[in-house]
């Protein structure tokens, strides 16, 4: 198969007349001013790779709209948040995440890493089938063309010494021991399905829901089998708070001394951290996933990106809750709240941004073969309008900012991910009608409700 891209972004560069060649689900051939040859597909506009949501919770796109009204805080949203959880069940949560997962294909998404910790029945028993939820995911991902990095959740404790209660109990399964049994087995079938679409990674919830002593179990777990390891990390002062006067240390030491720092590892939000602990994650390569739609919805605070960067860890991206899904905006937002928080402009380059959207989420998300338009990686693309009322006037010389700085996930006229065609001039070619299917979704359950849940 052969596209032709009127401009791309090729890492370091957008060049013209750039012909994409492709023998199944790879690229073979990225060759820049090229005429178009007879009967290639053509993209129109920028070009760029397939963009990866390194941190998603499917789920919190039933919030939508319901959790903007009133006021409060991450607190008291997240008491909302698991009456929702509570009434999922793997047949809810398919039709749920298929529908999310269409939504960020529309968005130029063809990887998604899903922090997944909605494990069994209310109440705690398991599922006749102990990772029903798990693959539930997972097939949706399959029902939306779009590949997934499972990032199955050790979630233990409903906060530092206290034991899991209510909605939670569907979270946990009683020690890290039992955890890695249950995700051993899921792990296992995935690799035996070739991982071409699913790969199966570790996730510690954070510090306040795994135990000290568990802990290492966890990022043991995921370095024998290579896998990637996430983790939420100082999203609120009050875990910071609550680390220090348990264990005295901050979150991020207490990482660090269980060995569940590294390069295969990604702090997720990494919000409230000191000068030391932004050289612990640096000095270790650990990545770090900026999520500032959710950040600033939220109102948990702007983290230290810039600094992170200098100090040696990789950015990258998620929507998180999905308040909105829009990879654009997540990363013209680290620049923009540095901005905010320094008075000064300029931190940040397109192609830096490009990068953290792209290639350094695949990476983070144990898809290291993605995320790049040249031979031998996955054939994944989006081409964005450089033509609509957002993107106009400014010039190819210009485009990888006007897609940074101006373009939003409606400019999104194509999307393939491993050489297979899954977005065609705007519409989802997999899922009819993708706002029909969240609507239908969400309504599933969220119907008890009065409308603000």
């Amino acid at each position: 198969m052969q596209w032709h891209a009127e401009f791309a972004w090729l890492g370091d560069e957008v060049a013209a007349d750039v012909l994409l060649e492709t023998d199944g689900e790879r690229f073979t051939a990225v060759t820049p001013g090229v005429p178009a040859p007879p009967g290639t597909s053509r993209l129109p506009g920028l070009t760029l790779p397939g963009l990866a949501d390194a941190h998603s919770h499917a789920f919190h796109r039933a919030l939508r709209g319901r959790v903007q009204a009133g006021s409060g805080t991450f607190w008291t949203w997240r008491e909302q948040m698991y009456k929702v959880a509570d009434r999922l069940d793997p047949g809810t949560y398919r039709a749920l995440a298929t529908a999310v997962y269409a939504e960020m294909a529309l968005a130029g998404i063809s990887c998604v890493g899903e922090f997944h910790y909605l494990h069994h029945r209310p109440g705690g028993a398991p599922y006749d089938d102990p990772n029903a939820m798990g693959e539930a995911l997972i097939a949706a991902a399959a029902d939306a063309g779009i590949r997934i990095t499972l990032l199955d959740t050790c979630y233990l404790a409903g906060g530092i010494g206290r034991p899991l209660q209510g909605p939670q109990l569907r979270f946990g399964d009683g020690s890290a021991g039992n955890w890695a049994r249950r995700v051993d087995s899921l792990h296992e079938q995935t690799g035996k399905a070739g991982g071409l679409h699913a790969r199966v990674g570790a996730a510690i919830h954070s510090v306040r829901a795994v135990p000290r002593e568990q802990i290492r179990a966890v990022a043991d777990w995921a370095k024998g089998r290579g896998a990637p390891l996430h983790v939420h990390l100082s999203e609120q002062t009050a875990e910071n708070e609550a680390c220090q006067d348990a264990y005295g240390m901050t979150p991020t030491r207490l990482l660090a001394e269980c060995g569940a720092l590294g390069a295969r590892t990604v702090a997720v939000h990494a919000t409230h951290l000191t000068p030391a602990d932004i050289g612990l994650l640096g000095g270790t390569m650990t990545g770090v996933c900026m999520c500032p739609t959710t950040e600033r919805d939220l109102a948990d605070g702007i983290g230290p990106a810039r600094d992170l960067f200098r100090a040696g860890s990789p950015i990258c991206l998620g929507s998180d809750q999905h308040a909105m899904i829009d990879l654009f905006e997540e990363a013209r937002a680290v620049e923009l709240d540095e901005r905010l928080r320094t008075r000064e402009r300029g931190h940040w380059t397109a192609g830096e941004l490009l990068a953290a959207a792209t290639w350094n989420g695949h990476y983070g998300l144990g898809w290291p073969e993605a995320g790049r338009l040249e031979p031998g990686a996955y054939a994944d693309l989006v081409a964005v309008s450089l033509d609509s009322v957002r993107t106009a006037g400014a010039g190819p010389a210009f485009a990888a900012e006007t897609a940074v700085f101006a373009a939003t996930a409606a400019d999104v006229r194509a999307v393939v991910v491993s050489g297979r065609e899954i977005v065609r001039d705007g519409r989802h070619l997999l899922v009819d009608d993708v706002p029909g299917a969240l609507r239908r979704a969400v309504s599933m359950i969220t119907e008890r409700d009065d409308g603000c849940e």
